[in-house]
């Protein structure tokens, strides 16, 4: 079939307000059975797709950013719960979750590890139920419950209430976590006076040092400096080198002297008390059953909006994705992971931020272009964008079995000598790099510039009313100051709650306060329309199949749109219909991962030729 034969079957996105179907006409499983089928063609791709050299860095890199902050945030928890939660706890969480989702999940690249926020709500629970009641029992219960939650949520299609998950939602949430971390590191460093005002002092000088060095490496990555594969280098090894040596810093010298706290270990692949790894939740009062009910329905609310919060940042409309997207049958899986560990007495695990998009981050392949645009102010001047993502499921697999050789004794010898400061100054570096990341943070940069030096291409000095820029941000600093105040009191089970209102808030409220034009200027769709395909599109968009005879009936608009759609995924310009073997061949094992250019050369999807570049501009892969 040619390129100017009619496209046999396209995917045809409008954006137009149309009547959506009755909430409670309810299409039981629809959204599970379409995540795996539009997902299971690209499985055996997943797993060839692999053999790229980005997934070596990415996998070392989000080893340490995943399990780093974890063993923090086990800290935290063993502190607070009497020891309840230690690192064995904290690791088989992490491992059990990255092997789940890696192998079975829609999305693998979503991180899915010990969070901030469930920390807030193990603790939270151990302060009200631990004195009259069984706690790992009554947590347990709170898994199960929610477990049957989930899995409803999943049946019933809620996912698709994510195409009213904007920005300002997004935004609003990792602006939180970011705080988060860095309010666990002051934690952990207000602790280290235990041990004397040397350690507290030497701690914190340490944790800056860390801070100060991996921030250091991120810069250097995104700089000119050296040569791009030294910078290459620095950046994706800067931060777990940073901590290795840092660890063996603190025993130079005179230093060696001080005594510093440590990370608490306990015996290897043993939970942290002197229990069995299989809980009895029989041993509880029929009543504290059914207590643990509303504590599970809170827990939902967070999973439901973290999770999918994170799985959509690390699908975000800056990351070239190709291979489609799916919510329903992760929730699902979330679901399952969530009772497994109320059984095992671990914390429940779920998408990680800021991890999540830093590990689809991490997989990007760059190319430096030289910049022709006549209208930009950095004309001729050199930049990096991203070219293609490195989709697969071998990263985070590698990363979670990493993590299960970290519960072995000698490994758990070699944890305990990190100090704590060290883990201090790894909560800063990655709050603050998620605040950069944050459109939070982005607006206030430019609510504080000088108007005369900012950039012309920025689409928020497109709008008139400063005023509505101000607003806007005072909302968003509103949002998290009412989630974050909360966390702080007994009442930090509920901030879920707060979190779930921000939706409702964004989709009814802010369009009588802001133009359409601010909205769009000033928020904008977490994920690009191919990723949302899944929960049907973003707010306002709706995806329906057009067939062949209209297609037939027009063939340049066929031909328009499914170029349309390729630009969407992110891939190169150009486009071939399948044959009819192809099209089996699809259906039976992976996509194609090449189309046929203009020109009938073929090319790899998310790379633009070199026949299509634009005269004058020049690209470098990194």
């Amino acid at each position: 079939m040619t390129a100017s034969q009619p496209v046999e079957r396209v995917t045809s996105r409008r954006s137009t307000q149309t009547a959506e179907p009755k909430w409670w006409r309810v299409k039981y499983f629809r959204g599970m059975i379409n995540d795996v089928k539009r997902r299971a063609p690209f499985y055996w791709s997943d797993w060839k797709d692999a053999w790229d050299y980005r997934v070596v860095p990415a996998t070392v890199y989000m080893y340490f950013a995943n399990i780093m902050p974890a063993l923090a945030f086990s800290l935290d928890m063993f502190a607070k719960t009497n020891s309840s939660f230690g690192v064995n706890e904290v690791l088989l969480s992490s491992v059990m979750a990255a092997v789940v989702f890696s192998l079975f999940a829609i999305q693998p690249l979503v991180i899915v590890g010990v969070t901030g926020p469930i920390t807030v709500f193990n603790y939270t629970v151990y302060d009200i139920m631990a004195s009259r009641t069984n706690y790992f029992a009554f947590m347990c219960w709170i898994g199960l419950w929610s477990l049957v939650m989930h899995w409803i949520l999943a049946i019933t299609n809620s996912c698709n209430g994510l195409k009213y998950v904007t920005r300002f939602s997004c935004d609003i949430f990792g602006f939180y976590v970011a705080f988060i971390y860095l309010q666990k590191g002051i934690q952990v460093l207000t602790r280290q006076w235990q041990a004397g005002e040397a350690s507290a002092y030497l701690s914190i000088m340490v944790s800056l040092l860390v801070f100060m060095v991996a921030y250091i490496c991120g810069a250097v990555g995104e700089s000119k400096l050296f040569h791009r594969h030294v910078r290459k280098f620095i950046e994706d090894y800067g931060t777990p080198l940073t901590v290795i040596f840092f660890t063996g810093f603190v025993y130079i010298g005179k230093m060696r002297g001080v005594e510093l706290l440590k990370l608490p270990t306990s015996k290897a692949f043993f939970p942290t008390q002197d229990r069995s790894w299989f809980i009895s939740f029989w041993e509880i009062p029929v009543g504290d059953v059914f207590i643990a009910m509303p504590f599970a329905i809170l827990l939902t609310i967070l999973f439901w909006f973290d999770h999918n919060v994170s799985s959509l940042i690390a699908q975000g409309t800056e990351f070239p994705l190709r291979k489609p997207a799916g919510f329903h049958w992760d929730i699902f899986l979330l679901g399952l992971t969530t009772g497994v560990a109320g059984l095992l007495g671990i914390p429940f695990p779920n998408g990680l931020i800021p991890q999540a998009p830093f590990h689809t981050n991490s997989l990007c392949v760059h190319k430096t272009v030289d910049d022709s645009n006549e209208d930009s102010d950095h004309k001729g001047h050199s930049h990096r964008v991203v070219d293609h993502v490195v989709e697969q499921r071998v990263s985070n697999l590698a990363q979670g079995l990493l993590t299960l050789g970290t519960m072995s004794g000698p490994l758990l010898i070699v944890l305990h000598l990190i100090p704590q400061g060290v883990l201090a100054g790894l909560f800063f570096i990655m709050g603050i790099q998620a605040l950069q990341a944050n459109g939070i943070t982005a607006k206030l940069v430019f609510l504080f510039s000088d108007k005369r030096l900012t950039s012309r291409s920025d689409p928020i000095a497109r709008i008139e009313r400063r005023a509505a820029v101000w607003a806007f941000v005072a909302i968003e600093l509103v949002g998290f100051g009412a989630t974050f105040a909360i966390t702080q009191t007994i009442a930090a089970v509920g901030f879920p709650i707060i979190i779930l209102l921000l939706i409702p808030v964004r989709t009814f409220l802010l369009p009588r306060w802001f133009s359409a034009e601010e909205l769009r200027l000033l928020d904008a769709p977490t994920a690009s329309p191919f990723t949302m395909e899944s929960v049907g599109g973003n707010y306002g968009e709706v995806v329906d199949d057009v067939n062949a005879d209209s297609s037939a009936s027009d063939g340049s608009a066929g031909k328009d749109q499914l170029a349309e759609d390729e630009a969407e995924r992110g891939e190169a310009l150009g486009f071939q219909q399948e044959s009819a073997e192809g099209r089996t061949r699809s259906r039976s094992g992976r996509r194609k991962s090449f189309r046929r250019s203009g020109e009938g050369d073929e090319i790899e999807l998310g790379k633009v030729p070199s026949s299509h570049a634009k005269k004058g501009t020049n690209s470098r892969h990194e």
